[in-house]
Order: C-alpha cells, then structure tokens, then sequence
C-alpha cells in the first residue's frame, strides 16, 4: 500500500511539473493581412476605389508583421516581434506605431499601449473578455492541437475565430484577444482577412523585463471610451467614403 501511494505521488507531482512548464514562454506569430481583400468588402467605396486597390496590390496582397506573446499563469504581453517593422527582402524598414497590449489574469486588469487616430492611447480596464463558442473542431497550429472557438467584434462587425493549445493552460492570445482555457496559437479576422497564426512555441522560464509595460506617453482612456473612438471613426470613414483602416488596426 505504501509503495502505491509513492507511485501514486510520484505521478501527481510529475504531472504538475509537466503542468508548470507549459505555463511560460513566447508564442512568435506572423501576422498576414490581406489589404484588397479587406476593401473589396467595404460597400461604401466606389468600385474605382476597389479596381484602384487590386492593381496596387495585385502581386503583393499579404502585408506580414512578426509579433510575440510573452505570458506566464498570471500574465501576458503582446507587441511587435522588433522594434521596426521591414519588408521580407529587407529593403524596406519603417517605424512600427505604439502597440503593446498587457494582460494580468489573477488581477482582473488590462493596460493597452495603441497608437491610433494621429495619437497614442492607454485603455486601462478590466478584462471584459470575450464571450467564446467553443466548437468540436481540431486541427495542428505550430506542433499543438488546437481546438476551435468563435466570437465576434460588436464595433468592427468582425466574425473572430480562435484556435486555442488547451496544452498550454493559460488565457492569453495576441491582438485584443484572451479568456480561453488555453493560449490561442491562431486568430483570423472576418473570414481571413487578417491572420495572426503562431510560427514557433518556446516553453521556457521568462525575466520579469519580458512582461514588463514599456514607460510610454499617451492619454489615458477606458474600454467605453476606446470603444466610441472606434465607432465614431468607423461612422465618419463611411460617410466620407474611406478606408477606416488606414488610422486604426483592423
């Protein structure tokens, strides 16, 4: 009986460990967005608009970012994969506008780092996460399976979709995204018009600089406010026959 009881120990401690190491680390994505496609959809632009955008970006739709999430059981942060974005050749190199998004899960808090609209912004509030179907399919994201969940964004109108490694039990995911019962490896919004999907999963133990909010200036706004922001720039794009996206992230 003692001897089962020692196997029975060993195993359960064995098991959190296990646990515990895949609780840690940085998700690398690439970020695809899909430009024609997007304004394609838009119904308030004028075909020749339309035509314009497809010549321009007939032989290079998808514009990629890198982008990373650091977490542990407590936290995550999202930003930028480095500090200038650059075109694949390496030719082109830009300035990547403000973008880190914090999470802290046992406090319930957010402090988001967006530049947008000609400003930077920090929307401090409580999580407000998102309200997730959670689906039966499966499929492999970067090595893990991924079960699927969906959701979607009341301001934009986007249909939001989710895969999420429940072998990596912790609720964070990139862009504006969490609350799932594992780290979301991919995320496509409105059908693939922008895809963020995980190209390497490194489980390790993170520094405390890795989740660390850089000390940036910006004026300090809540989620209702950030959500009318968006809304009036959206109503205002529409109205004057323009492409919203080009001030804020889709």
């Amino acid at each position: 009986m003692k001897a089962f009881l020692t196997l029975v120990l060993i195993g359960w401690l064995t098991a959190t460990a296990a646990l515990a190491q895949n609780t840690e680390g940085v998700v690398t994505y690439e970020r695809k967005t899909y430009w024609t496609r997007i304004i394609a959809r838009m119904t308030f632009l004028s075909q020749e608009q339309k035509d314009r955008a497809a010549q321009t970006w007939k032989n290079d739709d998808e514009f990629k970012e890198k982008m990373k999430l650091s977490f542990n059981e407590n936290e995550s942060l999202y930003t930028y994969g480095s500090e200038q974005g650059q075109t694949d050749d390496g030719q082109y190199s830009w300035r990547n506008s403000d973008l880190v998004l914090y999470r802290n899960f046992s406090k319930d808090k957010k402090t988001d780092v967006v530049e947008m609209l000609g400003k930077t912004y920090i929307v401090e509030d409580s999580l407000h996460t998102p309200t997730w179907k959670i689906g039966n399919q499966i499929k492999d994201v970067a090595g893990y399976v991924c079960m699927k969940a969906e959701t979607e964004d009341p301001i934009k109108k986007q249909k939001i979709t989710a895969w999420f490694a429940q072998d990596i039990p912790v609720s964070a995911g990139p862009e504006r995204y969490n609350g799932l019962p594992g780290v979301i490896l991919e995320l496509s919004l409105n059908d693939g018009d922008v895809v963020i999907e995980a190209t390497n999963v490194s489980l390790k133990k993170l520094t405390p600089d890795d989740l660390k909010l850089p000390k940036l200036k910006g004026k300090k706004i809540n989620d209702a406010a950030y959500d009318a922001l968006i809304r009036q720039h959206i109503a205002d794009s529409m109205t004057a026959h323009r492409n919203p996206y080009w001030a804020i992230r889709y």
